[in-house]
């Protein structure tokens, strides 16, 4: 499975407004609702912040993988957003998160939903993957950033 098989330019935020971690959460849960008309904004919302409440998904480096199962999810979506000044995200390392690559998966769709975060933080462990998609001005910047890393595995 392939980061682009869930993911394209119209649903990267280069620039996130919020400063806080329901924030966040909220504003790419709406995005992600105002690009698939089947998904509902409060609805992703509530499940990422039940899946916060078992464990934060800031894996730290920056980094966190938003994560959850929706019901009426057709199939698995994805979103990236980045804050350049950081929020508090409860980072397993004490830090500042920048990058978040949302998923929302099909409840039935355990085994793929496994390989896509997995895909996801194999992609986010490279430091010089990070500093690009820190580097991006624009959503087309950075999804050809993350286009080509995912190719090249």
């Amino acid at each position: 499975m392939k980061i682009t098989d869930f993911l394209d330019d119209s649903r990267v935020i280069p620039y996130l407004k919020a400063r806080d971690k329901k924030g966040v959460l909220q504003e790419i849960a709406d995005w992600m609702a105002s690009q698939d008309h089947s998904l509902d904004g409060k609805k992703v919302l509530e499940i990422l912040l039940e899946r916060e409440k078992v464990s934060t998904t800031a894996i730290g480096e920056g980094v966190a993988i938003p994560h959850g199962k929706m019901p009426n999810a057709k199939r698995i979506s994805g979103a990236f957003a980045r804050s350049p000044q950081g929020v508090n995200f409860d980072s397993l390392d004490g830090g500042l998160t920048h990058l978040f690559f949302l998923l929302v998966a099909p409840e039935d769709s355990a085994a793929d939903h496994l390989k896509a975060l997995a895909r996801i933080a194999r992609l986010l462990k490279d430091p010089a993957f990070r500093a690009r998609l820190m580097k991006g001005k624009t959503s087309a910047e950075i999804f050809n950033a993350i286009k080509e890393e995912d190719e090249k595995f």
